[in-house]
């Protein structure tokens, strides 16, 4: 018995540096210091495997255009107003987040409506280059670049509009009469989603217009040729 109030007991609890001695540890954290939302490390972790998924279709991209079957898609000019249509729509939705900070209401509601404005169109867009792409008299479904083109653009739309759920969700909510302040941080998760997502379609687009004359560069970069 002896022994084991020998093992239980505290020594240190009885020095001068004890609890509440003179050179007693003080615990600085309050639990705050680093907190990160919930909602704000599921989206990175969510960036995380989406920016894997692309990196893996990149690749697959890359391999396969070695074979000697592989034949070049043509290019869509459609795809540079896409582009700047997508830039449009960060920059809006930047602007309606600076603007739930200042508790501008007006300002993100003109920044929400032009943010999804813009990204409803490069969506249209996308459908117009598709539909183009198949009216190109060299097409050709079997060929694997044209496949390639469609899996990896479509992927990025899809995941476009999984951010339209989430921006139609917090408009809703604001024209409801929601504060502004409540919705601070849906509008921020928001924006931070549409620049990803710029940041996604610019590698993309770069890959896809330039006929694909750098990606062997890239591979190389990445230890992959």
């Amino acid at each position: 018995m002896n022994l084991f109030r020998q093992l239980m007991e505290k020594p240190w609890a009885a020095m001068p540096g004890g609890p509440g001695g003179p050179g007693a540890v003080v615990e600085l954290r309050d639990g705050r210091a680093f907190f990160i939302p919930p909602a704000k490390l599921g989206l990175r972790i969510f960036f995380a495997a989406v920016s894997v998924l692309f990196f893996l279709l990149i690749v697959a991209h890359g391999s396969r255009m070695q074979l000697e079957d592989w034949r070049p898609s043509p290019r869509s000019w459609l795809l540079w107003t896409n582009t700047a249509l997508l830039v449009f729509s960060s920059l809006a939705m930047q602007w309606s987040q600076r603007a739930a900070h200042r508790e501008d209401s007006d300002g993100v509601r003109i920044g929400l409506l032009a943010g999804g404005g813009f990204a409803l169109a490069f969506l249209a867009g996308q459908m117009l280059a598709w539909r183009q792409l198949n009216l190109v008299v060299t097409f050709d479904i079997t060929n694997p670049a044209i496949a390639f083109f469609y899996i990896i653009t479509a992927m990025h739309a899809l995941h476009l509009l999984g951010g339209m759920v989430a921006w139609g969700r917090t408009a809703v909510k604001l024209w409801r009469g929601v504060a502004v302040a409540r919705l601070r941080l849906s509008i921020e998760l928001c924006t931070a989603y549409w620049h990803f997502l710029l940041l996604v379609w610019l590698v993309l687009f770069g890959l896809l217009f330039s006929g694909n004359d750098n990606l062997g560069i890239l591979l190389t970069l990445c230890g992959l040729r």
